[in-house]
């Protein structure tokens, strides 16, 4: 899992910073991302993509038709922040998420409305020390698992000017797990509905 999510940051990593123009997705999701024989990654389905200057840093987007629980803050609240390639960081964080705890980002049979916000049951478990449910790990899977997870928290804060350039998450998910801290400004954290 951590090649994949690997391979895939740097696609996007790519998209952003490597072309004369940043290609900003906006569909990063499980579907849009295909593997072949070898679990070579692949981004797919430019659908929805935009090409802006490299020096665009925000940009204008007029209709969005993102799949939810992928969706960045700021196309929901205008008032946190522009649109711009950090709405693809955001969704990679929950496509990174998922791939951690290999469960939706949703799960309306949650027992507390806290769980239905992914990130904020996810933050939890991390904060307060629990496994993440990962059936079978060995010790070092669960430490990457959990950098994947502190990398995938830093990259899905509500504000965007909170969040990673990719280029970050591809260092963050190249080093070591003890290097890395929670965020503590956790910005979506208000959203919770109970605790």
């Amino acid at each position: 899992m951590h090649n994949i999510a690997l391979g895939v940051a740097h696609g996007i990593e790519y998209l952003h910073r490597g072309c004369d123009m940043q290609i900003l997705h906006f569909d990063i999701k499980p579907h849009n991302i295909l593997l072949d024989e070898t679990f070579t990654r692949k981004v797919s389905d430019f659908g929805l993509a935009k090409l802006y200057p490299i020096d665009d840093s925000i940009v204008s987007l007029t209709a969005v038709s993102w799949t939810l629980g992928y969706m960045a803050s700021e196309l929901f609240y205008k008032n946190i922040g522009g649109i711009s390639y950090k709405a693809d960081v955001y969704s990679f964080g929950m496509l990174l998420t998922e791939m951690v705890v290999r469960r939706r980002n949703t799960n309306a049979s949650a027992e507390h409305s806290s769980q239905i916000y992914f990130p904020t049951w996810v933050y939890d478990q991390l904060h307060n020390g629990k496994d993440l449910e990962i059936e079978d790990a060995t010790v070092e899977e669960k430490q990457i698992s959990k950098k994947m997870i502190m990398v995938a928290l830093w990259c899905i804060q509500m504000k965007p000017s909170d969040r990673l350039s990719m280029n970050k998450v591809v260092e963050m998910l190249e080093g070591e797990v003890e290097c890395l801290q929670i965020p503590t400004n956790l910005s979506y954290h208000h959203l919770r509905r109970d605790k």
